[in-house]
């Protein structure tokens, strides 16, 4: 059984630094989470039940009763980050920006020390890249926000942020998918459906993707 923390794992000459996040999840420090949690998955290793992108690196779910193998490890310390090569796909998501579909875009603003014309411009001007999901299901986090437009997370979350609503919460860029509480700042809201449980593939954004934002 497994402990939490974190251990190097060595076989025949490479090692993996490890750290444990419950009995069967390992996290594993990577540059090209999207890229190598679909490579392990490509891969098709016996004792892996899912792996998926994180932050920083990837998550890799082992079946129960099972420890993470040779092969396996020498993937994942051999692997750079050109480890997927596939051609990542653009997604554009229209957006309105500002007013009461971005109440936050105006405080933003004059924080950067710009208009909120000129932070619309910034922020859908930049091409974003999906990093993870998490938090709620089919919520991507987004690389790429302009470092001017990075904010913290408000000191006291709302109890309800619509669905579709555009945010910046810290570096990243992110949609929420369903009605839910939330401490990240809004700027704008988009009609485009993030998550539907009946829809194949359910999210409409996976890690690796790029997205841009087309201001309506």
């Amino acid at each position: 059984m497994a402990g939490a923390g974190g251990f190097l794992a060595c076989h025949e000459g490479f090692h993996v630094k490890l750290s444990w996040i419950s009995e069967r999840g390992l996290v594993v420090p990577h540059d090209n989470p999207a890229g190598l949690a679909r490579r392990v998955l490509q891969v098709g290793f016996p004792e892996v039940e899912d792996c998926a992108a994180a932050e920083g690196g990837v998550l890799v779910h082992l079946l129960p009763g099972h420890a993470p193998g040779a092969a396996l490890l020498k993937l994942l310390q051999t692997a750079g980050p050109t480890v997927d090569t596939a051609p990542a796909r653009l997604v554009e998501i229209p957006v309105r920006y500002g007013g009461s579909d971005g109440p936050d875009l105006a405080e933003l603003a004059a924080r950067a020390g710009m208009t909120e014309g000129a932070a619309v411009r910034l922020h859908s001007a930049a091409e974003y890249r999906v990093l993870f999901l998490g938090f709620q299901p089919g919520f991507a986090y987004l690389a790429g926000t302009p470092a001017v437009l990075a904010a913290p997370r408000l000191t006291t979350p709302r109890a309800q942020v619509p669905a579709g609503s555009l945010a910046i919460g810290g570096p990243y860029s992110g949609i929420y998918p369903g009605v839910s509480p939330g401490g990240w700042r809004i700027i704008g809201r988009t009609e485009r459906v993030l998550f539907d449980a009946g829809r194949e593939p359910a999210a409409l954004l996976a890690p690796g993707d790029r997205v841009r934002f087309l201001p309506l």
